[in-house]
């Protein structure tokens, strides 16, 4: 109960989210409950009046039914209007639930967009990120509840003077009658939630099981190894692990919500039968007899409503503080903003002094003790084995992580006085595992400079530098087709062709400094050799660092850098680093031999 009114604190910051997203629906919706709850009270006492004309005309036959025909009509008016009222409830909701649901969804990409490369590789932020995701959709629901709770309360203030006017004593049995039920509610609503959010990992993995066992991205190996079994089964061990919790749980629930609410009905009909005993010694009308037992009906039942949906508000709430914690997570690197922009032109490049680095979570240092120089305008390749730090480099240039140790200086000045946005726009980067949207051609390169969507010339003009312009040729809509098998019409590309796209936003963007991890992993030995033609001159004058297992493409760099276990092992020349006979020389001539 503690945790569930400490939950209700999120209500205020909801309330503004839900008036930013329409404040003229979420007017229009208040004022229409607040309307309708006047119309219960207003029904039953005009049933009541009903009634005793009723009686009255059968006392006197001769009288004029005039009167009769005006209540009639009142209450047929009052049913009318509730009607158009509940209709109008029910579109403002469902409009401002779509807005709600929408801009919410837009806000979480907008927010985790903002957030550093430390919270993607960390398990306990995609938990985070996955309660947050599930609040975007059905909290509107949340807004339906308060305003049913105020709408009911105002009903059942009325509703109590009518019945306090004949017999204090109903309201009081009314009360106590609804409490148990209300107390059992309030606490399996907070087993539900630890439930649900104890089990976040759980069902991600189900998520991810569901997708991995039927996707167009890993329908080949689910196929060729066989895996459709193992994930299937997989998926229905952790399902059924997770249905029998929830079991339990129901089970549990439904056993003593019985109960409880056995103990309300009871008090209903006490209360019942008091009031037909008053109206057969002749203390009350047959009217209010129907009067006060509509009236204790409808209070028991708003009661328990009432009682039922707070405790769902609070659990609701309880929900909504995962969305409120998920806007909480502050980035590091991009929050710590600054005015500077990066020069144009760099002129004297880059040095890394004494830079380390090691993963969150991680106990061994990717970079150690790292430094070199690398010149404005000059060209640089990284070889290494795998795992000896080299995207790990890139990433510390691009500001995607900052350095644990030492510090990266861009014309002097230490990068993390750039502001991170005018860093990353100098910088052209296409890392090996690139990814494949399901977008047009145009976009698909546009999105090296996603603002530059519509200028068609520099799209072609991209295609073109990196021989993408001969794929396109060969689709039958050319920029305006749609890639991958996920929509209509889509076409599939093969593992070269999609490399040569994603090159092509390298180019796309103006960039001071291109950076190239295995650009060209896909290609063919011509495909490749013309690539790299290309590339060498298309960024005369340019800063560019290219990673490459492929040594023929890596002679073409002024100077080599060779990491070993995230340390400089040797710098220098393709020619210089042979001479040395080292760690270079080594692997070269092991390719050197694959080949001969």
């Amino acid at each position: 109960m503690k945790d569930q009114l400490r939950a209700l604190k999120n209500l205020p910051a909801f309330f503004r989210l839900v008036w930013k997203t329409s404040p003229g629906l979420a007017i229009s919706n208040a004022l229409l409950r607040i309307l309708k709850s006047g119309i219960p009270v207003s029904t039953l006492y005009v049933g009541k009046l009903i009634i005793d004309e009723v009686i009255r005309l059968i006392d006197y036959p001769g009288d004029s039914h005039q009167q009769l025909w005006i209540w009639v009509g009142l209450e047929l008016a009052l049913g009318l209007v509730s009607e158009i009222i509940s209709r109008g409830i029910n579109l403002a909701e469902s409009m401002l639930g779509d807005l709600f649901s929408n801009k919410t969804s837009v806000e979480i990409m907008r927010h985790a967009a903002t957030l550093d490369l430390y919270h993607f590789e960390d398990a306990e932020f995609y938990d985070k990120m996955e309660r947050a995701r599930r609040q975007t959709y059905g909290r509107t629901m949340l807004l339906s509840m308060v305003l049913s709770q105020v709408e009911d309360f105002i009903t059942i203030f009325f509703l109590g003077i009518g019945l306090a006017a004949f017999n204090p004593w109903l309201l009081l049995i009314l009360f106590v009658a609804v409490l148990p039920a209300f107390a059992g509610e309030s606490y399996f609503n907070q087993k539900t939630y630890s439930l649900t959010r104890s089990w976040t990992p759980e069902r991600r993995e189900l998520d991810y099981l569901r997708y991995i066992g039927a996707s167009d991205t890993t329908a080949k190996e689910v196929k060729l190894f066989g895996l459709a079994d193992f994930l299937a089964n997989r998926f229905e061990m952790l399902a059924q692990k997770y249905y029998e919790a929830n079991r339990a749980l129901s089970v549990r629930r439904a056993f003593w919500g019985t109960g409880l609410s056995s103990l309300a009905t009871l008090a209903y009909y006490g209360a019942y039968v008091f009031i037909l005993i008053q109206t057969v010694g002749g203390i009350l009308t047959v009217g209010t007899l129907t009067f006060l037992a509509g009236s204790f009906a409808r209070m028991r039942g708003l009661l328990q409503g009432i009682m039922s949906r707070f405790t769902k508000i609070a659990e609701s709430a309880l929900y909504l503080q995962d969305l409120f914690d998920f806007f909480e997570i502050k980035p590091i690197i991009d929050g710590n903003r600054q005015s500077r922009k990066v020069p144009v032109p760099i002129r004297e490049g880059l040095v890394f002094e004494n830079v380390s680095f090691k993963y969150p979570q991680s106990e061994r240092w990717a970079i150690r003790n790292l430094s070199f120089r690398l010149q404005a305008g000059e060209k640089l390749a990284l070889v290494g084995e795998n795992g000896a730090g080299k995207t790990t480099l890139v990433k510390l240039l691009a500001r995607l992580y900052e350095p644990n140790e030492g510090r990266i200086l861009l014309d002097g000045t230490d990068i993390r006085e750039y502001d991170p946005e005018s860093l990353r726009a100098a910088i052209g980067v296409i890392f090996q595992d690139y990814q494949r949207f399901q977008l047009k051609v145009r976009e698909n390169i546009a999105v090296g400079d996603i603002e530059n969507r519509e200028d068609t010339f520099r799209i072609e003009d991209a295609a073109m530098k990196s021989l993408a312009n001969d794929v396109i040729s060969g689709l039958p809509l050319g920029l305006e087709q749609q890639l991958g098998r996920r929509f209509a019409d889509g076409m599939e590309l093969s593992g070269g062709q999609w490399q040569k796209i994603a090159l092509a936003r390298a180019y796309m963007r103006d960039a001071q400094l291109l950076i190239l991890d295995e650009p060209t992993s896909s290609l063919d030995a011509r495909a490749e050799y013309e690539v790299f033609q290309r590339f060498a001159q298309l960024i005369e004058g340019k800063t560019a660092v290219l990673i490459s297992h492929r040594f023929s493409t890596v002679r073409m760099a002024d100077r080599i850098l060779v990491l070993e276990n995230g340390k400089l092992a040797e710098l220098g020349t393709h020619e210089e680093l042979l001479e040395q006979g080292g760690m270079y020389a080594e692997l070269f001539q092991l390719q050197a031999r694959g080949y001969q």
